[in-house]
């Protein structure tokens, strides 16, 4: 068994036992001691180092790029969304 599948595997279990939102709660947890500890202009720092990597990886327009298609999708949501309410006000009358 590789390291990969027992950390997959040690995962599910985990996951299985406490449940889904158990990470989500330690996630929190571990983001506030690192706030305490490090002050939250920690964030931004490893944030901007991050957005650099990225920036070098894929260029300066993917940035330009993932926004455009992130508002192309809201757009579809917002549509779909108004069109269903639609349906709905009507088939009550």
């Amino acid at each position: 068994m590789s390291v990969r599948e027992a950390g997959k595997k040690g995962g599910n279990t985990v996951r299985d036992r406490y449940g889904s939102g158990f990470y989500e709660e330690i996630g929190r947890k571990g983001g506030k001691a690192t706030r305490e500890r490090h002050g939250a202009e920690f964030y931004e720092t490893i944030g901007q180092k991050g957005g650099k990597v990225v920036k070098d990886k894929y260029g300066p327009n993917f940035y330009e790029e993932i926004g455009h298609k992130g508002g192309q999708k809201v757009k579809k949501l917002i549509a779909e969304a108004k069109k269903k309410l639609a349906e709905e006000t009507s088939e009550e009358e």
